[in-house]
């Protein structure tokens, strides 16, 4: 985790087990050491169950500890969407379940004493007219239906806000903001490893196939030495990092990689009220600056690889927000692999009688991963009525499956940057004053 500016912050000792001492049975067995992993680990933990949790590499190593760590209430699908396929009773629960997600990433930074680097306050900046007036539109319709206070910015507003240009305006809300992610993954490992859940990292999860009522599990250690273990429940919270191991996991989940890049410092704050921002562009930017005034900007998005040179692939993303920066060093930039959904929900389910999933949180999983872990514990206690809710998200498989996510993803990112181009080349655009990067 070198290339990140994270681990700067997130100073807790990593609760690694020590060596290659995997039991033979568990109650359950967790395949992924991310936010969603370590939060079943906690909770399940603190429910007097026997917890084994693995991750092929570090804890924290995926999209978990790499994000641009905004926290949002909601979900990735405004509730107008939810409302318009689910109706209103199940939509208004969902909303209230996003609620729940940043309310327990708050209850659990004050529980563990980690603050994390928290900052309230978010900004949707819109890129054209039109999409201003549909951010105002549902400003307007969270407003009437679920109470909730935004602050309308106009563009001169917007502009002294966030220290750019830009934007035609945006839409402020204080329910959210951001902090260091890496942290929040640390003291939540910290945490589960204290109530007594066995950590491994660096061991993947191989195969595995249903056993007398249990599920058996193959394990390949860092030297390639194999062990099985058999456990009543097991959770995939591998996210976009599952590969090979559960298709109907990996045939619903696409692998994103999305890049990020930080600044050392600024003489200045950009961004004086210290909220994080994104754009309402398909192609999302997404930027703050952290309690030490460095400007980490997330712009771009592929599939596989990274680039080579993540910093020079960043940054002309950073100047077309912020062109005053174009002589600023980057001081680190990083990729992570996030994982999306066809429809943007979220895939939280039981899978098979003791065999659970949870992932696909489509850019939003720093609340709703960490809330997952907790509606997986509670159901394998007994109570599976978020669950429940959770199960009636439309997240159909990508046609083709895995092996056509390639062609799929490559596709789906040139039309959505062609039509970030064709948006700000109309009229709305041009009323911004922008030009596509």
């Amino acid at each position: 985790m070198s290339d990140t500016i994270y681990t700067e912050e997130a100073s807790l000792p990593d609760p690694r087990a020590k060596d290659w001492d995997l039991p033979d049975r568990t109650d359950a067995l967790i395949v992924g050491g991310g936010l969603t992993g370590l939060s079943t680990a906690l909770f399940l933990s603190r429910a007097g169950r026997k917890v084994t949790l693995v991750d092929k590499g570090a804890l924290g190593d995926g999209a978990s500890g790499r994000n641009g760590g905004q926290l949002h209430p909601g979900h990735r699908q405004d509730q107008v969407w939810l409302t318009e396929r689910l109706g209103e009773p199940l939509a208004d629960t969902l909303w209230e379940l996003g609620e729940q997600a940043v309310a327990l990433v708050h209850q659990l930074r004050a529980e563990l004493n980690e603050d994390c680097g928290f900052q309230p306050g978010l900004i949707e900046a819109a890129h054209t007219v039109r999409a201003f007036d549909a951010s105002r539109h549902y400003a307007d319709h969270l407003a009437e239906r679920y109470g909730v206070e935004t602050e309308i910015l106009s563009r001169e507003a917007l502009a002294a806000t966030i220290g750019s240009t830009r934007y035609v305006g945006g839409v402020r809300d204080a329910t959210g903001g951001h902090l260091n992610p890496l942290a929040l993954v640390e003291a939540l490992a910290h945490a589960a490893h204290e109530a007594g859940a066995v950590l491994h990292p660096f061991v993947r999860a191989v195969h595995h196939s249903r056993r007398s009522g249990r599920i058996a599990v193959t394990l390949a250690g860092p030297g390639g030495d194999e062990h099985e273990i058999e456990a009543d429940n097991v959770i995939l919270a591998g996210n976009g990092y599952l590969a090979g191991l559960e298709p109907r996991v990996e045939n619903r989940i696409m692998p994103l990689v999305n890049h990020i890049a930080a600044t050392n410092p600024l003489p200045k704050a950009l961004i004086p009220g210290g909220e994080a921002v994104s754009d309402t562009r398909h192609v999302v930017r997404y930027f703050r600056q952290d309690s030490e005034g460095r400007m980490i900007f997330g712009g771009g998005e592929s599939f596989g690889r990274p680039p080579a040179d993540v910093a020079a692939f960043v940054r002309p993303y950073l100047l077309e927000v912020y062109p005053d920066l174009a002589d600023e060093p980057i001081a680190a930039a990083w990729s992570g692999t996030l994982g999306i959904t066809r429809t943007r929900c979220p895939y939280i389910r039981r899978l098979d009688p003791g065999l659970y999933a949870a992932g696909g949180y489509s850019g939003q999983g720093v609340g709703l991963a960490t809330f997952a872990g907790k509606v997986i514990s509670d159901a394998i206690v007994g109570d599976t009525g978020t669950l429940d809710v959770f199960s009636h998200l439309p997240v159909p498989p990508f046609p083709g499956g895995r092996a056509f996510m390639s062609p799929l993803a490559a596709l789906a990112m040139a039309w959505f940057a062609i039509s970030d181009r064709l948006d700000l080349s109309r009229r709305g655009g041009e009323a911004a004053g922008t030009s596509a990067p």
